[in-house]
């Protein structure tokens, strides 16, 4: 089979790899639909990758169980599962495994599409314990969705308890953000939705946005304020990875508020009075643990959530250079590559 690759410094081939054998504890995923995520620039863009460090990209994988190991055990997965990959492993016995936090492991890190081979090529082996059951109601891109860029977004949202009582300033609409925008509004709570490009806004009051605020032409924290009676935001969410905006979350919440930072990479620099005398609170959020992912499924599934809304763009896997040069204009929504 061929399987997308990035070598760093802009640059990616497909590849020929053999197809996928199981091991007795893993399962072999047909490829549905595999997620354009906003930390694949990081990997594509990247100094010049060595041999050592080329893997088959892709990290939001969803498709069909195809071959199981001889070990699995039929309510872990059998042929014909419709599922989702929780695309990362660790060592499987620290706390942090055993919560379900795998990509907080004490002592391996796996990333599928990272360090180890992910989903852009039409065949994923994958061990057992890291597929999930896709409901029904869910289509594979949905899934896909799921299984990074909105589980991210849901396990944001959990992190920092938004419910129907809050104003939630929701900085950068890029995928992770729109579906901090669309999972908020199903929350219950009011959203102000922040950019710099008026696409992803527009992309935001389709998601349910209250109001919408664009940050290059207008002075956030005092945007956030005028729509708040001059208290600011009880919660934020910044997804953009910009110092400038990651400030600007901090300072427009109210007293007491909570910010949470989800773009990962980058600096921050901001007045420690700012926390201190006003009593907020900083947190950070990384991705979601196995329980979120299933969690946040159902959420959407139960709800009736469109999901599916979020995709702007869908490709075949060929179409890779394409895709990824629109995607890193950041002018569209969510894309992703669909498999036969």
């Amino acid at each position: 089979m061929k399987g997308l690759v990035f070598l760093g410094e802009g640059k990616m081939e497909f590849r020929d790899f053999a197809d996928p054998i199981p091991g007795p504890d893993e399962v072999i995923v047909r490829i549905k639909a595999s997620g354009m995520c906003g930390s694949d620039l990081n990997h594509l863009n990247e100094p010049k990758r060595d041999e050592s460090q080329i893997v088959i990209e892709g990290h939001e994988p969803c498709g069909v169980v195809v071959e199981v190991g001889s070990a699995v055990r039929p309510s872990e997965a059998k042929v014909g599962d419709r599922v989702m990959v929780y695309h990362y492993d660790g060592c499987r016995t620290c706390p942090n495994c055993r919560s379900g936090w795998l990509q907080n492991c004490d002592t391996t890190k796996i990333a599928f599409g990272g360090n180890s081979h992910g989903g852009h090529a039409p065949l994923m082996n994958v061990p057992a314990h890291t597929i999930l059951k896709l409901p029904e109601e869910l289509s594979f891109k949905a899934g896909a969705a799921v299984s990074c860029g909105t589980g991210t977004a849901f396990a944001a949202l959990k992190r920092i308890n938004v419910t129907a009582d809050d104003t939630v300033a929701i900085f950068g609409q890029g995928p992770v953000g729109l579906s901090c925008t669309l999972l908020a509004k199903a929350f219950g709570a009011r959203v102000i939705a922040l950019d710099v490009g008026e696409e992803r806004l527009q992309m935001a009051r389709d998601m349910g946005a209250d109001y919408t605020v664009n940050s290059r032409e207008q002075d956030a924290v005092e945007e956030i304020r005028a729509l708040t009676r001059g208290l600011g935001a009880d919660k934020a969410i910044e997804c953009s990875s910009n110092s400038v905006a990651r400030q600007q979350a901090l300072t427009a919440l109210k007293q007491w508020g909570t910010a949470c930072l989800v773009g990962v990479h980058g600096g921050m620099q901001f007045e420690c009075n700012e926390l201190i005398t006003k009593q907020k609170t900083l947190v950070g959020s990384l991705t979601f643990s196995k329980n979120l992912q299933d969690e946040c499924a159902q959420f959407v599934a139960e709800l009736g959530i469109d999901l599916d809304a979020l995709f702007t763009h869908e490709f075949k896997i060929d179409q890779a250079e394409e895709a990824y040069a629109l995607f890193e204009q950041r002018k569209i929504g969510k894309g992703v590559f669909l498999f036969d």
